[in-house]
């Protein structure tokens, strides 16, 4: 009996799901898929940045957004956001739809193609993340991070460099919310 937790959803231009196919095997191939990520803020305006652990499949070594996966055959989005956002970073807080994005990227050997459904949080907790997915994490404002993304593009992940230049707005705005919410 073959194992399908590792399966990816395949779908369309448009996302509707066509199919499943293992997560290595897509990313060999290239194939369009469903995945999820979470960008998390705090009442300083910082985003939740990781740095993914060296045994990743992976972009190992380097910095991304507050966690990213992708939702299992059968698999509410957001479930799998919140679900993801608690295993890779040891925290739940509540999350809402921010945007959503298609992308196709070279990342090593393997071809990101993915229509990623991103979502937004707000949070000042403790961090208590997974080694086995993330080596480091770091709070960082936007501006030092588009800085950063200039002169060091290498030590990003690529589906984390297109969303702060196509969704910067996005983001802003989900920065203000958290500087709203949790400085009452």
């Amino acid at each position: 009996m073959q194992d399908h937790e590792d399966d990816v959803i395949l779908v369309d231009e448009t996302d509707r799901a066509i199919g499943a196919h293992a997560k290595l095997a897509a990313h060999q191939l290239g194939l369009r898929h469903r995945a999820i990520s979470v960008l998390v803020v705090n009442a300083s305006g910082e985003i939740l940045l990781q740095r993914r652990a060296l045994g990743k499949y992976h972009s190992g070594g380097l910095w991304t957004n507050t966690c990213c996966s992708h939702p299992r055959p059968g698999e509410d989005v957001l479930v799998s956001a919140q679900r993801r956002l608690n295993e890779e970073m040891g925290f739940t807080t509540p999350l809402y739809p921010l945007f959503v994005t298609e992308y196709r990227a070279q990342v090593g050997s393997l071809i990101e193609h993915e229509i990623v459904h991103a979502f937004g949080g707000t949070y000042n907790g403790t961090v208590n993340p997974n080694a086995e997915e993330v080596s480091e994490h770091r709070w960082r404002k936007p501006e030092t991070l588009k800085r950063d993304m200039i002169h060091q593009p290498e030590l990003f992940t690529p589906w984390f460099q297109i969303y702060m230049d196509r969704h910067a707005a996005q983001i802003q705005a989900l920065i203000t919310k958290a500087q709203t919410q949790l400085s009452n």
